[in-house]
């Protein structure tokens, strides 16, 4: 049940929101992308969880209403939104929109919903020498509008990638988990300073978030600059003449849209693409190309020692085991999973598969000959779940292609 508003606002009070409203837009300016490969506010989430929990008072003494607040935020959001589309040209509005649907949420349920007669925001009146029990409430609401944000973001995202949605979800607070605990901190310590530094705890309290959207942002730089040299890196094999042009980008692309339909993790996405970009560095110690470097053709015991000297020179790094063993079992088949239990990787088998369909694709684009060759080898060279996977996957590229391509 939401209670009546405030009949108005002081000049303090209304300072106080503007001075919310500017750091909420400047925050939604400094985005950052996490692991997921979404973009975040985190400085705007941050001041928008403050204001939901600040203790403002309207003229009759009754706590701002969480329309005023919400309000307050929204206008915040949007301006924000605008400063960014004139700074870069593009500004996307969805994680915005997730974010507000958060903040909104913590508002009315501090602000306006009814515990025992009163609201969260004005049971705390009661509790004046219990400041930690006021903590821990800001807190719990706090953690309940991160998971309406993570998991609107994971629904989006589970819908454009056709992912599994619980997976998703577990991607998401597997990788934003951490920041958003800092975002729920750093709001409850904005308002719960606020009752003895006044507005001044909101510049304090964001200052720390200052300092993590840059270290954040230079750790976002570096696995940038990580996945470009592993892309140069796949591109050697090209530019030497080993394989067809960009035949590396299409088996990633293949092997990632099957690993996401097959619900892997983001990290074992992450390790997959990496696997894939690489899977055919073994050649360059080959004497002789393999015609048009399609290793699906080449003899059993060839395949292993490109799959093997591909794995060697990945371990040379030191911080890419995971995909050289995955890179070693490429071309195991799937028999010896079948028949003998071998503990082989499925992104192993997925880079299998992905490998044998661009390798066996016709020039001209179609796979119906290469799904045909794939299927002579289902349970015994490939994983049936894996080909009915990349069935699906194809299927759904053909569906949203525009008609006649």
């Amino acid at each position: 049940m939401s209670r009546g508003g405030a009949t108005g606002l002081t000049g303090d009070v209304a300072l106080e929101l503007v001075l919310f409203l500017v750091a909420i837009a400047l925050g939604e300016t400094a985005r950052l992308t996490i692991l997921t490969g979404r973009a975040t506010a985190p400085m705007s989430t941050a001041a928008a969880l403050g204001l939901s929990f600040t203790a403002l008072t309207s003229t009759d003494g009754r706590p701002v209403d969480a329309s005023v607040v919400v309000a307050t935020i929204s206008i915040g959001m949007a301006l924000g939104l605008l400063l960014l589309r004139l700074a870069t040209g593009s500004a996307h509005w969805g994680g915005t929109a997730a974010r507000l649907l958060a903040a909104a949420t913590a508002a009315v349920v501090y602000r306006s919903v009814d515990f025992g007669g009163r609201t969260l925001i004005e049971w705390q009146d009661r509790w004046p020498g219990d400041r930690w029990l006021v903590a821990v409430l800001m807190l719990t609401v706090g953690t309940l509008a991160m998971l309406v944000d993570l998991t609107l973001e994971a629904a989006v995202r589970a819908g454009r990638d056709h992912a599994p949605l619980l997976r998703s979800i577990v991607d998401e607070v597997r990788s934003s988990g951490g920041l958003a605990t800092a975002l729920v901190t750093s709001g409850a310590l904005i308002a719960l300073a606020d009752f003895a530094v006044g507005v001044a705890a909101l510049p304090l309290f964001l200052f720390p978030l200052v300092l993590t959207y840059f270290a954040v942002q230079r750790y976002a730089t570096i696995r940038t600059t990580y996945r470009q040299t592993i892309g140069a890196l796949s591109s050697l094999t090209d530019r030497a003449g080993y394989t067809r042009t960009q035949h590396a980008e299409r088996v990633a692309d293949i092997a990632v849209a099957v690993g996401r339909d097959m619900g892997m993790g983001q990290r074992e996405l992450t390790d997959l693409e990496y696997a894939a970009l690489l899977h055919d560095l073994g050649q360059v110690a080959l004497r002789e190309p393999i015609p048009r470097g399609a290793t699906v053709m080449a003899a059993p015991a060839d395949q292993q020692r490109i799959a093997h000297d591909g794995a060697e020179i990945v371990r040379t790094t030191g911080v890419l085991d995971n995909v050289a063993e995955i890179l070693e079992a490429q071309t195991t088949p799937y028999r010896q999973v079948r028949e003998f239990g071998q503990n082989l990787p499925m992104s192993s088998r997925i880079i299998k598969v992905a490998n044998a369909y661009d390798d066996l694709q016709d020039p001209g684009g179609d796979n119906r000959r290469a799904m045909e060759r794939i299927h002579l080898g289902l349970g015994y060279e490939y994983d049936p779940r894996v080909v009915d996977s990349l069935t699906r996957v194809l299927e759904r590229r053909r569906r949203s292609a525009p008609s006649g391509s």
